[in-house]
């Protein structure tokens, strides 16, 4: 009987790594939305390798930070050029970052954005409605990323973000076309949490090594005299593997929450450029962005240039509180970071 519990206790302990790995993944998609060789700043790379949109820098490469990209693409010349600018984002992040990105948005004549939302409302209809308690769906999405907000100590994109910007155009799905594609789908946030799941199960019978938050992370985590740059520190390593967590939520037909949404942007992007718009950016969580890529190349477009950007800062003493731009810029490419790929 002895025998019998230990086995029992070992497949309910197994459960929980899985859930909570699970439910990690989950929140990551929510953080940067939905991969690897990164091109040197400001050199053209014709070849079509994808980006990396999101990585993790250790200390030892002058982390620890988490940072995104701004990968460019240009299509034509002379008058016919046109140049679109892939901003991946992370939904909660420093404020200098918040700062940073707007400055950017600045120098576009188009900046196309992510929101599902109903049709008519506006942003401050939004942020009300994310912060009423109780509900699911979008709702209860909203109010997980204003926790990890809370939690990490961090700002959240939709406060942070000047959104009645001039140029900024909405590219992505209304809230009624999103809840019917879902229902075709069947798919919910409990189907996307038991696909990452059994993707899990799938990798460690295939022999595969997965990373897990272990008993020893969360002892360090709670007895931290800063538990919030400890949850970071946790989180933000657990981005080196999510790319493979988030083709778990995507499943081989793809997801609502990621890959029909790219649709649409491209659709919008289209748009844009029938009028006459000639830079456009694009700011789609950085979960997005390797399709959006591949899209653009397929479409004649190249890569030339990338830029990352500083979303949490995890150095000793760091507040994310500086000013606009301060530990935003861009590094070489010659640094070796531990990367995520997106």
């Amino acid at each position: 009987m002895r025998f019998l519990h230990r086995v029992n206790d070992a497949r309910i302990a197994a459960a929980r790594r899985h859930c909570l790995r699970a439910v990690l993944a989950l929140a990551a998609a929510l953080l940067v939305g939905s991969r690897a060789a990164a091109l040197e700043d400001g050199k053209k790379q014709p070849d079509r390798e994808s980006s990396a949109f999101l990585r993790f820098v250790d200390e030892k490469d002058g982390g620890p930070t988490l940072e995104t990209a701004v990968v460019s693409y240009s299509r034509g010349k002379g008058d016919d050029k046109v140049t679109v600018h892939l901003v991946g984002a992370v939904h909660i992040g420093d404020g200098a970052y918040y700062r940073r990105l707007d400055t950017l948005f600045e120098k576009y004549d188009a900046l196309l954005y992510e929101l599902v939302k109903p049709k008519d409302a506006s942003i401050e209809d939004l942020r009300r409605a994310q912060r009423k308690s109780g509900g699911g769906g979008l709702n209860m999405i909203g109010m997980l990323q204003r926790w990890l907000k809370d939690t990490l100590e961090l700002e959240f994109q939709l406060d942070a973000v000047d959104y009645t910007r001039d140029n900024f155009v909405h590219a992505d799905l209304d809230i009624e076309t999103f809840f019917a594609l879902q229902k075709e789908r069947g798919e919910s946030l409990f189907t996307l949490i038991l696909r990452s799941i059994k993707h899990d199960l799938e990798r460690q019978a295939r022999g595969e090594t997965v990373a897990q938050i272990t008993l020893f992370d969360l002892i360090r985590i709670f007895t931290s005299k800063d538990q919030a740059r400890a949850w970071k520190l946790v989180l933000g390593r657990q981005f080196n593997e999510i790319e493979d967590a988030l083709a778990g939520i995507e499943g081989p037909n793809g997801s609502v929450i990621l890959s029909e949404r790219n649709k649409v942007a491209i659709r919008v992007l289209g748009e844009t450029i029938g009028k006459g718009k000639k830079e456009i950016g694009i700011f789609y969580g950085a979960g997005h962005m390797q399709d959006l890529e591949k899209r653009l190349l397929e479409s004649g477009f190249e890569k030339v240039r990338q830029e990352w950007l500083v979303a949490w800062d995890m150095r000793d003493g760091a507040t994310g509180k500086r000013p606009a731009g301060a530990g935003s810029k861009s590094r070489p490419e010659s640094a070796s970071p531990r990367r995520a790929r997106f």
